[in-house]
């Protein structure tokens, strides 16, 4: 017998995590709610709240409210060209919990070790400082050093954390929000970090597909810039759409 019945992997994509949301609230609307959570980077955001037993809507309005421009600080480019400093107080101050065992889900996220050269799947620990480091997006922003080790964006190494779950759970749902739009145009050195480093975040896909009891990944998502919030309700509506879609297929 599995130890969970039904796990929920979050994917990396920047502002596109709206999107996560939208997927969440169709399932909590359909009585599906994840009994263990999977997350990089934006999905590592996501799930720290949800985790935390914050509802869809209420995280969107948390947000909505600009945190992600609020608490980042543009530096002179030594280890990166953005910092993430306010990202762990916006969690402290919404989030009840300090360490991530003490969530009310169990949760694993996933950081990229600099120095190892390995991805590590976190589900003990400080919650803020392991989130700040899934969401570190290399050259954008910079790492963060837990311990000795230097660490960044999980989905530096695997962008859709499914094997930290992928034998415990009874049926596991995927929701991915960076897949590869090959039309896209890059106007800045930002796009281009950007766009260079999400070319290798999907290498697994193959293998995550076999898990995956239903994949979610909306219509259309690849047309949103990562970092840009302006399409926040746009991007719910489009994750909560498709996951209607897949659960009645």
């Amino acid at each position: 017998m599995k130890k969970y019945k039904t796990g929920l992997v979050l994917s990396g994509g920047g502002t596109r995590g709206f999107a996560h949301l939208g997927v969440i609230a169709a399932l909590f609307e359909k009585g599906i709610k994840p009994d263990v959570i999977s997350g990089v980077s934006a999905g590592a955001i996501v799930g720290a709240f949800i985790a935390g037993g914050k509802s869809p809507q209420k995280i969107l309005e948390i947000f909505k409210k600009g945190w992600f421009f609020k608490y980042t600080k543009l530096q002179i480019p030594i280890d990166g060209l953005l910092k993430l400093d306010g990202l762990k107080e916006v969690i402290q101050k919404e989030i009840n919990v300090e360490n991530i065992e003490d969530l009310e889900i169990p949760f694993f996220i996933g950081i990229s070790n600099l120095n190892r050269g390995k991805i590590e799947y976190k589900n003990s620990g400080l919650l803020g400082e392991a989130v700040l480091a899934s969401s570190s997006i290399p050259i954008l922003f910079s790492p963060v050093i837990i311990g000795r080790d230097s660490y960044v964006d999980g989905g530096l190494m695997d962008n859709i954390p499914i094997n930290p779950i992928k034998s415990n759970c009874e049926q596991i749902i995927v929701s991915n929000i960076s897949p590869i739009n090959p039309r896209v145009k890059m106007k800045n050195l930002i796009q281009i970090a950007t766009r260079t480093f999400y070319m290798s975040v999907n290498a697994n896909l193959k293998e995550v597909r076999k898990h995956a009891t239903v994949f979610i990944e909306p219509k259309g998502i690849d047309k949103f810039d990562i970092l840009s919030r302006t399409h926040a309700d746009e991007l719910f509506e489009l994750g909560y759409n498709s996951t209607k879609k897949a659960l009645s297929q």
